[in-house]
């Protein structure tokens, strides 16, 4: 029993320092790919070319003075981080890197990691609600807002890969593109999907509830020194998370782009962690190239545009299989 309980640990510890070190240096490289478009320098002084500017980082962050806010919710305000950063680490426990290597592998695995992901918009609601700033309460509910309006949009779009695949199990998903990847048939719903991830993890351009314009920050706004620590990794570690399921849900996850052998001797793992990278990087992207859009921008677009595409590809996938009975057994 006490073995196994260390193997666990074991695991747990695996897949959480490396997503730790991955968000850290995730910064540094948004840092320096937006420099690196805009003819800045961006992070080169701390470390050989900026590479230890996150350690720095994060030191600073901890020698800096908490403030409270003396009509704050105490326990709430406290919370609402925690909450934010554990939804966003707890949902990994379902992501398989390699045929087998997964913590968790369950059947409903897919719904797992989607109904653990969603609770992160609570956080948000308490961080604003709890600093008793109408500045962090209004960037609150526009976060929440859009996280919700996008969230049917993800739901919808998963729904069409689960009725080409025949199950909720991540492996058997990624096992179903062999012959070829869902991407490919399915290509404008994983534009959709990967415009939604983006949004829902508030990047800009869809970034609103962060206008420092209208809302000083957003619902972050109170938040300073390690309380400020968690909720700012943990958007980032929700933004690795959803380029996880963008992987494996498009691009055949960790299966060889070309069947030769030379690719198939590459670990699944590696062949995993390259692909998961390019989802941020395209995201940083479009990022530095256009600018926050109006708050009534994004949510139209999710819920006028998407939320009917997404369904209407939903009628389209199952009367297809059905008409030319290519259901799954």
């Amino acid at each position: 029993m006490r073995l196994y309980i260390l193997s666990i640990l074991a695991k747990i510890l695996g897949i959480i320092i490396p997503l730790l070190l991955g968000v850290a240096f995730l910064v540094s490289a948004e840092r320096k790919v937006m420099a690196s478009m805009q003819r800045r320098k961006g992070p080169n002084v701390v470390g050989f070319s900026g590479l230890l500017q996150p350690l720095a980082d994060g030191l600073k962050l901890i020698i800096k003075e908490p403030i409270l806010p003396p009509s704050a919710n105490f326990f709430l305000f406290v919370m609402a981080p925690v909450i934010t950063f554990m939804s966003s680490l707890v949902a990994w426990a379902v992501i398989p890197f390699d045929y087998g290597m997964v913590l968790s592998d369950l059947n409903v695995g897919i719904l797992h990691s989607f109904a653990i992901s969603s609770p992160g918009a609570y956080g948000i609601i308490m961080a604003g609600w709890s600093s008793n700033s109408k500045y962090a309460f209004s960037g609150a509910l526009r976060s929440a807002a859009q996280t919700v309006s996008y969230e049917v949009s993800i739901g919808l779009i998963i729904i069409t890969v689960l009725i080409c695949v025949g199950s909720r199990n991540f492996s058997e998903i990624v096992i179903a593109q062999k012959q070829i990847w869902f991407g490919i048939p399915l290509f404008p719903v994983s534009i959709m999907f990967s415009i939604s991830c983006s949004a829902e993890t508030n990047r800009a351009p869809s970034d609103p509830p962060e206008a420092e314009a209208e809302s000083v920050a957003g619902y972050n706004a109170e938040y300073s020194s390690m309380g400020f620590a968690p909720s700012f990794p943990g958007e980032y570690a929700n933004m690795i998370l959803m380029s996880s399921l963008c992987t494996l849900l498009s691009p055949g996850g960790w299966l060889p782009i070309l069947d030769f052998p030379l690719l198939q001797a590459i670990p699944g793992s590696i062949r995993f962690s390259i692909k998961v990278p390019f989802f941020p990087f395209v995201h940083i992207w479009v990022c530095a190239a256009f600018s926050r859009y109006r708050y009534d921008q994004p949510m139209r677009l999710g819920r006028k545009v998407f939320l009917p595409l997404s369904l209407a590809w939903v009628v389209f996938v199952s009367g297809v299989p059905v008409a030319f009975d290519w259901l799954p057994q």
